[in-house]
């Protein structure tokens, strides 16, 4: 049965189940199409989670919900290694969800991975296989990044005026915000979650007092940074989101300990229904789901220690998580492909790294617009999205110039890569880099990444408008033109030109050496007239 979604109707903090109904488009449905219809993934340290959904007229209807407990990031070991049995059950996972998106347009959907793969040392290998899995990329986003989408899926879902915290306890991170609206103010990620404090402080499933006490010790010391940024002076009412909030919930709410709200009471009562069981296996709780007990404990723990620290008297379940925050954002991209217009976060945070670090402003235009035309001639079929990855990256090159001018591009990418960039995946702003890094200089630095097609040709198109704009003013028009044949790639310019700009004429031969010593694109300079 489908499920309408809109203020107070929505069932995030529903326990680990299926919700299934006839997806639009597909041979059991009479619904014509997938307008309108976008669905998200949230490949999670404790699970992984499939959302399906319908935006008309601002309102959310879920079609399909699926949830299947995978232990990520319990397959993490003190190396960051992701075993090959955790990496065996998540890609099971996805190919299953993939039969579920049997149809779905790609631009409609996004996957995004979040604790476990942002510390995995082999996440590209299993980022690889998942994509294969799944028949669709993954994305790996940061913590803030994650902390941004719980936040609006939770202020779409459940609106208010109100300044208030959200907190969303992971597997292997926690989330906290503060947001009024649609707002968020402050967002911060922290490295603990029920898994990966479970399997330090009940790794055999025995719960004791003094177990929890460290546990507790040690989630106050991951949190204590927050003290500050998050006292309960900053906000008025408490929501917790998604997994470990929810179980508990349920728990309390179950048991008739309270209606549904985390307080600290609450907290007690289930950390001595620990203790007094003794193990995992003979917890026995109304509302506590048999795949949620070997992570009761570091939930638990976290929970209790946020209680206490941030003076929180009731934590509310909230509607709405990380899976919607990523389809009402992808709602809004779409909407900016339809429409330049319409907001794209992504531009707004280009706009403000560029004020932030002092860019040149109009060089970086000039370069945007030579790398657009010179790109379009040899991809007139490139897609929208790598379109407009050329252009942040172009707006984006001379970022390393306000650490120094020597090497700027190495600055830039190391900037792009590791910045706080709102909206983007840690995999584009990896692309970003990888493209800024390779604007200038030699070839064999980002000789790796040159081995992806699409991001070869960006790379040419911003080479050479760098190159063509390196008096920092507008080129001449035209420009030499472009044409491709494969991998050979021919600019043609005229004597005229040539007698014009010989600086620039050197400059494109030096270009024509950096290529041939990597082989990605073979480019060769021709002159007429």
């Amino acid at each position: 049965m489908s499920h309408l979604l809109g203020a107070g109707m929505d069932n995030s903090a529903m326990p680990a189940q299926t919700v299934s109904s006839s997806l639009p488009g597909s041979p059991s449905s009479a619904g014509p199409s997938w307008r309108g219809v976008l669905a998200s993934i949230d490949i999670g340290s404790n699970s992984f989670r499939l959302e399906i959904g319908q935006i008309t007229r601002g309102r959310y209807r879920r079609i399909d919900y699926l949830k299947e407990t995978v232990r990520l990031g319990a397959g993490l070991d003190a190396d960051g290694v992701l075993s090959e049995e955790a990496a065996l059950r998540g890609l099971a996972c996805l190919a299953r969800f993939r039969q579920r998106l049997a149809g779905i347009p790609a631009k409609q959907l996004r996957a995004v991975a979040t604790q476990t793969l942002r510390e995995a040392t082999n996440r590209n290998a299993f980022l690889a296989r998942a994509g294969e899995a799944l028949g669709h990329p993954v994305e790996v986003i940061s913590g803030r990044e994650e902390a941004r989408l719980i936040y609006k899926g939770v202020a779409r879902l459940q609106p208010s005026d109100r300044q208030r915290l959200v907190v969303d306890i992971g597997g292997r991170s926690t989330e906290m915000i503060i947001g009024v609206g649609a707002t968020p103010l402050q967002a911060e990620s922290f490295h603990i979650g029920s898994v990966s404090l479970s399997m330090q402080y009940f790794p055999d499933g025995w719960f004791t007092a003094e177990r929890f006490r460290a546990a507790q010790i040690a989630a106050g010391a991951e949190l204590e940074e927050a003290l500050a940024q998050f006292s309960h002076q900053n906000w008025v009412e408490a929501l917790g989101s998604s997994g470990t909030a929810g179980a508990v919930s349920q728990l309390l709410a179950a048991s008739g300990i309270t209606d549904g709200a985390i307080t600290p009471t609450g907290l007690q009562w289930c950390i001595q229904e620990c203790i007094r069981a003794g193990h995992q296996d003979a917890l026995k709780l109304p509302g506590l789901k048999p795949e949620r007990r070997a992570v009761l404990g570091g939930g638990l723990a976290i929970l209790s220690t946020l209680a206490t620290q941030f003076d929180i008297e009731a934590l509310q379940p909230a509607r709405g998580a990380l899976r919607q925050g990523v389809i009402f954002d992808l709602e809004e991209r779409l909407a900016a492909d339809r429409d330049p217009a319409h907001h794209d976060l992504r531009d707004d945070t280009v706009v403000d790294l560029q004020q932030r670090f002092r860019i040149d402003v109009a060089q970086a235009r000039r370069v945007q617009d030579a790398a657009a035309r010179l790109y379009q001639q040899v991809q007139p079929r490139a897609t929208l999205d790598h379109q407009r990855e050329l252009g942040w990256a172009a707006s984006l090159h001379e970022i390393g110039m306000m650490v120094s001018h020597h090497d700027h591009h190495r600055h830039s990418a190391y900037l792009i890569g590791h910045v706080d960039a709102p909206g983007f995946s840690q995999n584009q702003q990896r692309r970003l880099a990888d493209l800024v890094l390779g604007h200038r200089g030699g070839l064999r630095k980002v000789e790796a990444a040159l081995a992806d097609t699409a991001l070869a040709w960006q790379g040419l198109a911003l080479r050479l408008a760098v190159l063509l704009c390196h008096a920092r003013s507008a080129p001449e028009q035209p420009l030499p033109s472009l044409a491709a044949d494969g991998r050979q790639v021919r600019l043609t310019h005229t004597a005229d030109w040539a007698r014009q700009h010989p600086r620039t004429l050197h400059l494109l031969h030096g270009e024509v050496e950096a290529w041939a010593k990597v082989g990605a694109v073979r480019l060769q300079i021709v002159q007429t007239g």
